[in-house]
């Protein structure tokens, strides 16, 4: 494993419950604020399910993974809705109300 995926992890487990954040967000945490679509594909292939919360980090829009490696859109809201998350009329997380920003530090 590399050490920008051992980040990428680290920062996923960090996300509260009850919270989204965005693959961008996750790449900036990590330390490479242009390698957010490297975090889907790491996430994707995330060998700590139920450990690191990848359901939990959404696109920028709210929008859900498609490609979600456990199950699809439908498993990644189900999951999220158990945590108390909030979807708008179109499906998308409502991210005013639940997306987290990492500080700083």
């Amino acid at each position: 494993m590399t050490e920008f995926q051992k980040r990428v992890y680290k920062a996923v487990e960090q996300i509260p419950q009850g919270t989204v954040v965005t693959y961008g967000e996750v790449a900036r945490m990590a330390g490479n604020v242009r390698a957010s679509r490297a975090v889907g594909n790491i996430l994707h292939k995330n060998p700590f399910f139920g450990v690191v919360p990848c359901h939990r980090v959404v696109h920028a829009d709210g929008a859900l993974a498609a490609p979600f490696a456990f199950g699809g859109e439908r498993v990644q809201r189900e999951l999220l809705e158990k945590e108390g998350v909030t979807f708008t009329q179109d499906g998308r997380v409502d991210m005013k109300k639940h997306g987290y920003v990492f500080e700083q530090g």
